[in-house]
């Protein structure tokens, strides 16, 4: 594919925008990386990686190319052929906050010239495109949506640590505000993935990417709270889920743990409920179950671990946990919404001494007031209980079935009938 060369900016660089911003550099066009935070701009320009779809090696290579730069100044926008906004969408207070879509979509105007595409990533309820960024791009540039420049939305897709399932093979949704836009936004996202979906509207798109995480987050509701009634009835919740998975058809796996994290489960479906809420005047009952089942999980988790240790005749208060995990998934260093920090953080509270091993999250990230340490056969022995609350592959699972006392394992990575599992 010819590639003709454009000035592209990618606005945040984290989880989302760093990836794509690399593919993007890498597929030949000239690349600004615009991040407020300034010392991840600094490391990242040093060629320290955060991301685990972006190696150390693929961020040097691309600096080195001449084009990928970073920057904390949107004065280095100015110019661009494409935009790309993936800055954060967090809740506040339970409500959306799209106050960092509103300040990049504000200083984006300023930069914005006629013929630019400006397409938003960031995950959001339907029709903030088209009610919330388009105005603003035109009250700040005095340009039209749709026809002096392009706008749409295309909704991320990134799944950290997933070797199969990269960006640039995972068919990506694209949208426009209107049948031009649409095309450029097309061909942009043409010369940086393998295969792109086009929708009919923004807010099919934005609705998309809310059922796809809506349609994780209910399904891990149910077999967590499967998971809670099969301890009691002596039924094995994986062997349950092993069995049911070899029906060759209307079954889909999902597992139990100890509660959802990252952006995509705690946070997204939220941003649906909330709209329909607002616009329909219905509550949305699947998400606010959902939220209510999977927010409890670590609490869950918790009550586990002291009842076994209860019938070890040791109370929490006192004893030395060590928790393997603080991230919110196996082999990723994202804590965002970690529910293995909220475990580690309730067993503290209980009084429980709480060391953790955490080997793939940047030490600056981690809770003050958990002390990392690494995985040993002391360390396993000298504590009164190891809970494996995420399950990197690079433990020794081996390790801490031969030399704990007590186990409690909340994914299923221990075999040893001795072992404890949710």
């Amino acid at each position: 594919m010819s590639v003709t060369t454009k000035k592209v900016v990618v606005v945040g660089q984290g989880y989302v925008g760093l990836p794509l911003a690399i593919r993007v550099a890498e597929a030949g066009h000239n690349v600004v990386g615009l991040d407020v935070d300034e010392m991840r701009v600094k490391r990242l320009a040093a060629g320290e990686s955060f991301a685990e779809d972006v190696t150390s090696h693929r961020l040097l290579a691309a600096l080195n190319s001449g084009r990928y730069s970073l920057s904390t100044d949107y004065a280095d926008a100015a110019d661009f052929d494409v935009c790309v906004i993936t800055v954060p969408t967090p809740l506040k207070d339970g409500v959306p906050d799209l106050s960092f879509v509103e300040t990049a979509a504000q200083a984006v105007a300023q930069q914005l010239r006629p013929n630019a595409t400006v397409i938003l990533e960031s995950t959001t309820y339907p029709c903030t495109t088209e009610h919330v960024v388009s105005p603003i791009l035109e009250a700040g540039s005095g340009l039209r949506a749709g026809e002096d420049f392009f706008l749409g939305y295309s909704p991320e897709r990134i799944d950290p640590g997933n070797p199969t399932w990269r960006l640039e093979n995972t068919p990506k949704v694209v949208s426009g505000l209107n049948d031009v836009s649409l095309r450029h936004v097309e061909q942009f996202y043409d010369d940086v993935v393998d295969r792109t979906v086009p929708v009919s509207s923004p807010r099919t798109a934005e609705l998309t990417k809310l059922l796809e995480n809506t349609f994780r987050h209910v399904n891990i509701a149910l077999v967590n709270e499967l998971a809670m009634f099969c301890k009691p009835l002596d039924i094995d919740i994986w062997e349950v889920i092993d069995a049911a998975a070899t029906k060759p058809f209307g079954f889909m796996r999902f597992l139990p743990g100890p509660g959802v994290g990252g952006h995509c489960l705690p946070i997204d479906p939220s941003y649906l409920s909330w709209q329909v809420k607002q616009t329909l005047r219905h509550d949305f009952r699947f998400v606010t179950l959902a939220n209510d089942i999977n927010s409890h999980m670590p609490d869950h988790v918790v009550l586990r671990v002291a009842r076994g240790l209860n019938a070890r005749r040791k109370p929490v208060n006192g004893s030395r946990i060590l928790v393997l995990g603080l991230a919110y998934k196996k082999n990723a260093g994202d804590i965002r919404e970690s529910p293995a920090v909220a475990v580690a953080l309730g067993l503290r509270q209980l009084g429980a001494h709480v060391l953790a091993v955490e080997p793939h999250v940047d030490p600056s990230r981690l809770p003050e007031d958990i002390l990392c340490v690494e995985l040993t056969e002391e360390q396993v022995a000298a504590s009164d209980a190891v809970v494996i609350a995420t399950d990197h592959d690079v433990f020794d699972y081996a390790l801490v079935e031969r030399a704990a006392r007590y186990v409690f394992d909340a994914c299923n990575r221990c075999s040893a009938e001795s072992v404890e599992r949710l």
